[in-house]
């Protein structure tokens, strides 16, 4: 029986009191640690993010953590799967994939804001351990990343997890103590398996896990499904499904989007050339580069440079 049936009125309205105040106390509390746009890191493995306008985030590689909205809404693609949260919902990742995002509501007045805890696979699976967890020796593959309703539980968690910020001291003992409390509850709710593939030693999760971080370090060399699929024990076939269960991508979807954004990271941070950055990431045809980066930038790799330099300068002014 739920929880929700289970109360009588006056706890349901009880309940509705408390999280209201924890929500705003949430963005209180954010604000007041990010008081300009950007990133900061108050607490080991947690990361505050600020921002007083939409904007597109990017590209980048996902970290395996847990993201909470206060304030504002986010949109994020994994491969071709769209996913949309705010503060009535939180995000799980729990592998490193290539995923493009944008926050989609902020303005100077209700500026986006919002917090990352960084997930630790020992941590996770000590927390299995003592809540007498036991992991079926063969799971079903769970998607790398998703988005669930932020319950007053779990949202009491993240809010005494900020708390702690004005208090060094305490937050020392306290803060290990509720990030074992925020890794339970998430173990415990609708994304517990997604989050027992972290710790998981058996089953499909680990072989896939380190299918993913082989074509991470080698993105930039041809890639043999056949090889990868042999040397994980595991068919052709096999891989591809638990691959594209996991990472919503095709092996070769998923090495095409790192070369990209590493070329893209090249021709931004290192001033390279398109002909230069695509050579480098593993692309012997200039043109096959080019037409790829536009599939999926949008642009060209000169005008999509061009205007992410301008969007830059705009942004420091």
């Amino acid at each position: 029986m739920s929880e929700e049936v289970t109360m009588d009125p006056r706890q349901r309205e009880f309940e509705a009191h408390r999280t209201q105040a924890n929500r705003a106390e949430l963005v209180e509390r954010i604000a007041r640690a990010v008081r300009k746009d950007g990133t900061v890191e108050p607490l080991p493995g947690v990361r505050l993010y600020r921002s007083s306008s939409p904007a597109e985030l990017g590209f980048g590689v996902s970290d395996p953590a847990f993201y909470v909205i206060a304030q504002g809404s986010k949109e994020f693609y994994l491969g071709e799967e769209r996913h949309r949260y705010d503060p009535y919902h939180y995000c799980l990742g729990t592998v490193e994939l290539p995923v493009v995002s944008y926050i989609i509501e902020a303005s100077p007045e209700r500026p986006y804001l919002s917090l990352g805890l960084q997930l630790d696979p020992i941590l996770v699976g000590s927390v299995m351990v003592e809540a007498g967890y036991v992991s079926p020796r063969s799971q079903p593959p769970a998607k790398a990343v998703n988005v669930s309703p932020l319950d007053t539980s779990l949202l009491d968690a993240v809010v005494r997890l900020v708390r702690l910020i004005d208090n060094p001291t305490e937050a020392r003992v306290l803060a290990p103590l509720v990030t074992r409390e925020i890794v339970y509850r998430l173990l415990m709710g609708k994304q517990g398996d997604r989050l027992r593939h972290l710790a998981v030693l058996s089953g499909y999760t680990s072989p896939i896990a380190r299918a993913i971080e082989r074509l991470r370090q080698n993105f930039d060399q041809p890639l043999r499904i056949e090889d990868v699929a042999r040397d994980l024990g595991m068919s052709v076939s096999g891989f591809h499904h638990h691959f594209k269960a996991v990472t919503a991508m095709s092996p070769l979807q998923f090495q095409k989007q790192m070369r990209l954004q590493e070329a893209r990271r090249l021709m931004l941070g290192e001033q390279l050339d398109a002909a230069s950055a695509g050579y480098r990431v593993g692309y012997d045809n200039p043109a096959h580069f080019n037409r790829e980066y536009k599939n999926l930038f949008g642009l060209p790799p000169l005008r999509d440079v061009k205007r992410l330099r301008a969007a830059a300068g705009q942004n420091a002014a």
